[in-house]
């Protein structure tokens, strides 16, 4: 029976016109008629509440941000420790003269080259610290930096323990091997931990911590930091910026810190480790897709851990960190969509 009338049903309908043939039978006119009589109907507002999410696509988590901040101190520690180890098997400059390099042959030391290397990384790591103050979702922005911050000193520990190469010039005045003694070695971790690992305040006299260069890596790191979180169109801001920081890269070599290949490793690492990170946690697909090979990092479980529950890039807003938390407890964000009619101005 059901199968009759679905049958039936199915002619009655064959046989009746079509909507848009009717339509198409009605004159112009007629037509017009019709849809003001539609809108005269509908002469108000309809408003459709949208209910707030109660997930945030960009949460702050401040817990993994402290995380990332333990990670990055922990490495920077290390750091320090791995230096002084390696300070003791540096050959001494009389034995082993500095390797030929063809930056130095053709660009002579200047002395206070170096001091300006220094200057410049303090004033980009003031400005990156003023930008993220202001900036809105600055829990991420550091969560990043201590991560990435982290991981290349990391790397640096490494390449620095595996590999000691000799001075790269014959003007450095290294401090006296301690052969064994424990209590003077921690004094001397003390002394680069509370000097930032500076010449300028002559916290840092001790040699080995040539490959690769921690003063390319803040230079460069903090430069990509402030351009990736501030708006494209303060070009001039960049510009300022990358001034400082290719500026500061230079005077490392003009100075005879370090050697050619130092600088060449660090701003390799430090560019890509900055780019494969914000590649994977700005395109969404790449955190499930089984074609990104950049998976196959060792610290891509540290990657999913901190960048979990990052839904989206994000975007380049700021406000002032005090009031804006007061201003949307007192005005809470209703959204609403308006349908509105042709007749309304």
């Amino acid at each position: 029976k059901d199968q009759l009338q679905l049958l039936r049903l199915s002619a009655t309908i064959k046989r009746r016109p079509s909507t848009n043939s009717i339509q198409k039978r009605k004159n112009p006119e007629e037509a017009k008629r019709s849809f003001r009589k539609g809108i005269a109907r509908h002469n108000d507002y309809v408003k459709i509440s949208v209910p707030e999410s109660k997930v945030s696509r960009l949460p702050t988590e401040w817990w993994k941000t402290a995380i990332a901040f333990f990670y990055a101190a922990f490495n920077l520690v290390l750091t320090t420790v791995v230096i002084t180890v390696v300070h003791e098997r540096v050959p001494p400059k009389e034995s082993s003269p500095p390797l030929p390099d063809k930056f130095f042959d053709y660009i002579d030391r200047v002395k206070w080259a170096f001091t300006v290397t220094e200057v410049n990384g303090m004033v980009l790591v003031a400005i990156w610290l003023v930008q993220l103050f202001f900036f809105k979702y600055k829990s991420i922005a550091c969560r990043r930096f201590f991560f990435l911050i982290g991981t290349l000193y990391l790397y640096r520990c490494v390449t620095m323990y595996v590999t000691t190469l000799p001075v790269p010039g014959m003007h450095m005045n290294c401090a006296p091997k301690l052969q064994g003694d424990t209590q003077a070695k921690i004094q001397r971790i003390l002394q680069l931990i509370s000097g930032a690992g500076l010449s300028i305040n002559n916290s840092h006299l001790l040699c080995g911590d040539f490959l690769y260069s921690g003063h390319t890596v803040m230079l460069t790191l903090t430069y990509l930091f402030i351009k990736e979180y501030s708006p494209k169109s303060f070009w001039w801001y960049h510009l300022v910026c990358w001034l400082l920081s290719a500026v500061g890269v230079l005077c490392i070599l003009v100075a005879h810190e370090h050697y050619t290949v130092d600088v060449v490793v660090a701003y390799f690492i430090t560019s890509r480790l900055f780019w494969w990170y914000h590649t994977m946690a700005n395109l969404q697909i790449l955190k499930c897709s089984p074609n990104n090979y950049l998976t196959n990092t060792w610290w891509n479980p540290l990657f999913n851990f901190f960048e979990r529950n990052v839904q989206t890039s994000v975007p380049c807003s700021y406000s002032w960190p005090i009031t804006w938390a007061s201003a949307c407890l007192k005005n809470p964000c209703k959204k609403y969509s308006m349908v509105q009619n042709g007749n309304e101005k």
